[in-house]
């Protein structure tokens, strides 16, 4: 009997309701174990909170509006049914698409029964809360499929893809893992690095370290086999019609095949870099290409003439690295176990006006995908990327505009987002016309804020007041990441955490980042922790 779309959502709703991180996996393993094996992508993403289609042109306001009337008694959907009508409605085009993809939409809404229709409206709205992130569902692949995790999960870094790596894996098991290596023209998951306090205790915790200048760029993924070269972003979209000097640098490198790690970035006339909005604007939706001449500073190397150096130790490929690319293409290094050289090379790195240092293991290997205590980011103040849950309307001169954020951290044990606070600090006329644009678009009646102030003020019936919010709090989808910079953590009996942002002020936003690459609660209590220390 084919998968019924009734079994992902009682799925989804079971695992919402699950408090341990393997209660969620086991749930879903067994799930994934049933499906049918044309479906298993499908099921994969949906329990990841996603549409296999991505994008398909319904927001939430279409789907708040939606008048299917009531709702079916009995579950009749299957799964690959409901997938195709995603298919087609992903595929309308043209005059009256609009009215099209409602008729489509209201058709599969009618069929369905609520518990079904609570699944769709969360998918669509991007709104599914059910605290299975992308590491319980891997777990949860692993388990189905008699796999180790460790494997699983390189897979699907490698294959880029965690529904279409899953389901190929579900269905080959062990044999599939075979396919999944680095080769040119495949990019893969970037290796991540994780905040650290300051730049003694980095020191400390790597003993001799290798220390980057870290640059306030885009993070570039470079691809070569013979005389094709490809960009991509740390997203995986493929950028390279955008930077051509950066594609000549690498065409002309000594290597037959190549995948590089580093950064993109503009800098002005006197050497300095440009502001990270200037070099996004050659990287962004709606490319710019009047936009600052990038150059390209690489710092890793994965990949060399067919050999994978991905299990290399960070020594090795920093050796690789310096035998291919010119000083001139490389981040500024060194090697050391001096805190005092550090310290000095640390100095040198904010005087250029850079962001601050990366210190990295040497006997690393390239964990892609992963965040870990192997590469640490040190910054001279607080930093955290963080996730806009909620926005409040300005008053007095901000009248009109989107103003003071709600702030949260992920919570990669429960799912979902803590909040942290508020802030209205930091922001330009021309960033604060902006985000009330952007916040706009992803505008929901969902509301995602756990810990809102109970005390704040309402103004219902305020003119031009949609639907979705309440006058003065406007709820958001958690989708748009935030650079927030902040004096201290303390202690707050407002918030669910019970911690809360000292003298937060944004700094930009990070439309480079998903709101599942942000930062963590644990994050931010390790950082309350060390302040109590002190």
């Amino acid at each position: 009997m084919p998968t019924s779309l009734t079994e992902i959502a009682e799925t989804s709703r079971a695992v919402a309701a699950a408090r341990g991180r393997n209660e969620k996996r086991d749930r879903i393993a067994t799930t994934l174990a049933a499906l049918d094996p044309d479906v298993r992508s499908v099921g994969i993403a949906m329990l990841m909170g996603e549409l296999a289609q991505g994008k398909i042109g319904i927001g939430w306001a279409a789907v708040r509006d939606l008048d299917a009337g009531s709702a079916a008694s009995e579950p009749t959907l299957t799964l690959i049914e409901t997938h195709r009508t995603f298919d087609a409605i992903g595929a309308v085009k043209g005059a009256g698409a609009t009215n099209e993809r409602k008729r489509l939409l209201g058709s599969l809404f009618a069929r369905a029964t609520e518990p079904e229709r609570e699944l769709l409206r969360a998918l669509l709205s991007g709104g599914l809360r059910q605290g299975a992130l992308d590491g319980v569902v891997l777990d949860a692949i692993a388990v189905a499929a008699r796999l180790p995790t460790s494997d699983v999960r390189r897979a699907a870094m490698l294959g880029g893809s965690i529904p279409a790596v899953g389901a190929d894996l579900l269905t080959h098991g062990a044999d599939a893992l075979a396919r999944y290596d680095l080769v040119p023209f495949r990019p893969i998951l970037p290796m991540l690095a994780s905040p650290i306090g300051d730049l003694e205790e980095a020191m400390t915790q790597l003993g001799e370290a290798a220390l980057e200048t870290k640059l306030d760029g885009a993070r570039l993924q470079v691809h070569k086999d013979e005389g094709d070269v490809r960009l991509y972003t740390r997203s995986l979209h493929d950028v390279t019609s955008r930077a051509p000097e950066i594609v000549s640098l690498v065409r002309s490198l000594p290597a037959r095949s190549l995948v590089l790690d580093g950064e993109a970035i503009g800098f002005d006339a006197s050497g300095r870099p440009l502001p990270f909005q200037e070099t996004m604007k050659r990287f962004g939706r709606r490319a710019d290409a009047s936009g600052p001449a990038l150059e390209a500073r690489f710092f890793d190397v994965v990949h060399v003439d067919g050999r994978s150096l991905l299990d290399a130790p960070l020594r090795e490929r920093r050796a690789a690295l310096e035998a291919i690319v010119p000083s001139s293409s490389r981040i500024d290094a060194i090697v050391t176990s001096e805190l005092e050289t550090a310290e000095s090379f640390y100095a040198r790195a904010i005087e250029q006006g850079h962001e601050g240092l990366m210190a990295k293991s040497l006997d690393a290997p390239y964990d892609a995908g992963a965040r870990g205590a192997s590469w640490l980011k040190i910054k001279p103040a607080h930093t955290l990327d963080l996730v806009v849950l909620a926005v409040e309307r300005g008053s007095g001169r901000r009248t009109g505009w989107l103003s003071n954020l709600h702030l949260g951290a992920r919570d990669p044990e429960h799912g979902g987002f803590v909040m942290l606070g508020k802030t209205f600090k930091g922001m330009t006329d021309a960033m604060l016309t902006w985000q009330t644009e952007k916040l706009r678009t992803l505008a929901t009646s969902a509301g995602v804020v756990r810990g809102a102030d109970p005390t704040q003020l309402r103004r219902p019936g305020l003119p031009g007041t949609p639907a979705d919010d309440d006058g003065y709090v406007v709820h958001v989808r958690p989708e748009l990441v935030v650079e927030i910079a902040f004096n201290d953590v303390q202690e707050s009996p407002h918030y669910p955490g019970g911690l809360a942002l000292r003298f937060a002020r944004v700094k930009r936003y990070r439309e480079d980042k998903r709101a599942s690459e942000a930062d963590t609660i644990d994050t931010v209590r390790a950082i309350f922790a060390k302040s109590r220390a002190r």
